[in-house]
């Protein structure tokens, strides 16, 4: 056997020795159906949806969106829960959201014309304010991160590594920009209601972004997102709308916002 052979043979078994290879082929398949792309959008805000809900913004069958489901939960991007006679669907996680998320960053306009006022009205409410898993999106989510780091509540740090010679674009992921949360951010958000050292001791990060799709900018995502977003809902800043993924922010949220953020919130 000759020394290309031999190293062959060891790529091979370093691969079996240590985790194999992700399909992304077969991921790329489930997402390249409409119908099941459609279902998995309308579960990114985290909540359990039935059949019916998701058929319905799939705009196929109960029995048809019943089979896409299935291949989801087969390659581990949906989960199924039984509450009483009925049968929910939700995300197995935010690594799901995220992918989604990074995709349609990349992806090409939705050619679909909208013909509908109703139709119209729901694609500006979704750019407007929208859940992305268990944090804030859109042009809301956006205006909060810019408004914590305006206040010095978050830190925006840039790697100065040599290798990294091109800087991050607000539209895209990156290396460069990380960002962290401040001595005067764990106070402010602790007096707001937040287990600020709870946040700390866990495993997920306190501080992430996502990309967000449509305000082509970062969103913050991580635990300090999804804790924020849960207290502006417990305090009725925010209520989830008719539809899946839209939220609305309410005038006690607005006022709120500007009070204890100075963060004037568009209408």
């Amino acid at each position: 056997m000759d020394d290309a052979a031999d190293r062959t043979g060891d790529r091979a078994t370093n691969r079996t020795a240590w985790e194999p290879e992700p399909e992304l082929a077969r991921a790329a398949r489930l997402l390249a159906g409409a119908s099941r792309a459609r279902m998995l959008k309308a579960l990114c805000d985290g909540r359990p949806l039935t059949v019916t809900v998701l058929a319905a913004e799939a705009g196929v069958s109960v029995p048809t969106a019943s089979v896409h489901l299935t291949q989801l939960a087969e390659a581990g991007f949906v989960r199924a829960e039984q509450s009483g006679r009925h049968r929910y669907f939700r995300l197995a996680g935010p690594d799901v959201v995220t992918a989604l998320e990074a995709l349609a960053v990349i992806a090409p306009p939705d050619p679909t014309p909208v013909t509908t006022l109703r139709a119209h009205g729901r694609r500006n409410v979704l750019r407007r304010s929208r859940s992305c898993y268990d944090h804030l999106a859109g042009s809301l989510g956006v205006a909060l991160m810019e408004g914590l780091l305006g206040q010095g509540l978050l830190r925006q740090e840039e790697s100065d590594a040599a290798s990294d010679r091109h800087p991050d674009r607000p539209a895209s992921y990156g290396r460069r920009s990380t960002y962290h949360l401040t001595p005067q951010g764990a106070e402010r958000f602790t007096g707001f209601g937040i287990d600020v050292d709870a946040l700390l001791r866990g495993r997920r990060p306190v501080v992430r972004y996502c990309v967000d799709w449509s305000e082509r900018s970062h969103h913050l995502a991580g635990a300090l997102g999804a804790a924020l977003a849960a207290r502006f809902f417990a305090l009725d800043w925010l209520r989830y709308g008719v539809s899946p993924r839209v939220v609305h922010l309410t005038e006690t949220g607005r006022n709120g916002l500007r009070d204890v953020f100075a963060i004037e919130a568009a209408d």
